[in-house]
């Protein structure tokens, strides 16, 4: 049983922070910030309530499967190529590894080729793929737009496309055209992380949102999560951070420090598009003198590596993330392979969002549902 089971969840632990309220920003801190008015009620009771409502759902680790219950049986000797955008990426190689699991139960060849995280890299990965002559071949990562051609080559041959965070929705995808794409809904994500800095605070909280802007699917999230934060009228965005993620790490030091030179102790909360940034962010915030522990109190809306595991567990300046379910996914994408094989629709199913904190994640360092397994081994026949 994975560690997560066994946490019991603390509702306790949803604190209640009184923090003073400042004016938001689009582009950067604010500097008409107003003092607090000094009232210890939120602005937004009903907003609170729903908000702590649906904390409680996603912190559950014991919630039942709500994935697909029947199926085609597995079908045998198929041959699959998966093309990781880069294996270094952890999203991307857990993804990879449960798939290659999910294949040796019903006994599917599955072979990964890894494009090292560049463009012709992963041209180079899917050409190669293609001459393989394969039954499916996963996008692990990366957007098909990127391998036009090797995409159009791969329909022309009747090769089922399945991606894993290839297009921004889940589900079939027409143009480019793949059976299903694995991912879970930006909507939810940004919805549950604005929903965790309001519950978590109370209603009142000064919010610092880092985003990468150059990613199209990337500022829709932060804008989904701002939009979020606004329906609560005593949750004030401080400042709207724009860094790529690939200059996160020498820009993200100096924006901290810069930040807490400007609000101090105002900054209460934030929130990112990737839990890098907090990685990132703690050597100025303990050089600031802040406790791990202590505010800002940061979420990560999305992925849940490894490192982002560590730091929640060990409270090292980032409080929850919302994971995506790697293995799960993996073996979903054997699932929709093999409802592709025997002439069936994709299952529509995705993955509820969960939040993972120290409270309940068990140590763990990923986030591994309960029960897919079992199911979906009911399903294949295996």
């Amino acid at each position: 049983m994975h560690p997560a089971r066994r946490a019991a969840l603390t509702s306790a632990a949803l604190l209640a922070v009184a923090v003073t309220a400042v004016a938001g920003c689009e582009n950067g801190p604010d500097t008409t910030a107003s003092p607090a008015t000094g009232s210890s009620e939120p602005g937004c009771p009903t907003v609170l309530a729903k908000a702590k409502q649906a904390l409680e759902k996603a912190e559950d680790v014991n919630a039942p499967w709500t994935g697909p219950t029947t199926g085609p049986k597995a079908v045998r000797g198929k041959t699959l190529v998966y093309i990781a955008q880069t294996m270094t990426n952890p999203g991307v190689a857990g993804v990879a590894q449960g798939a290659q699991e999910a294949a040796k139960v019903v006994g599917w060849d599955l072979r990964t080729i890894d494009g090292r995280g560049t463009p012709a890299g992963i041209q180079d990965a899917f050409t190669k793929a293609i001459a393989l002559k394969p039954d499916g071949i996963v996008l692990g990562g990366f957007d098909p737009r990127s391998t036009a051609p090797q995409v159009r080559r791969a329909n022309a041959a009747g090769i089922p496309l399945i991606g894993w965070h290839a297009v921004p929705g889940p589900g079939p995808s027409k143009d480019p055209k793949l059976f299903s794409n694995i991912t879970t809904r930006v909507e939810d994500v940004a919805k549950i992380s604005a929903d965790w800095i309001i519950a978590r605070s109370n209603g009142r909280a000064g919010v610092v949102l880092f985003t990468d802007a150059s990613i199209p699917f990337a500022k829709r999230k932060s804008d989904l999560i701002k939009t979020g934060l606004a329906t609560c009228s005593d949750v004030k965005l401080l400042s709207y951070e724009r860094i790529p993620i690939s200059d996160s790490n020498s820009r993200t030091i100096q924006a901290v420090s810069s930040l807490l030179s400007h609000f101090g102790d105002k900054w209460t909360y934030s929130a990112a598009i990737n839990d890098l940034y907090f990685g990132d962010a703690a050597p100025a915030l303990r050089a600031a003198g802040k406790q791990g522990a202590g505010a800002p109190f940061n979420i990560g809306a999305g992925d849940g590596d490894p490192s982002a595991f560590q730091r929640i567990n060990g409270r090292r300046f980032q409080a929850a993330t919302v994971p995506e379910p790697l293995s799960e996914q993996g073996w979903q994408i054997i699932d929709e392979f093999n409802r592709a094989f025997t002439g069936k629709p994709a299952s529509g199913y995705v993955a509820p969002v969960h939040i993972t904190t120290a409270a309940n994640s068990g140590g763990a360092l990923s986030w591994d549902a309960e029960g897919y397994r079992a199911t979906y081994r009911k399903i294949w026949g295996r």
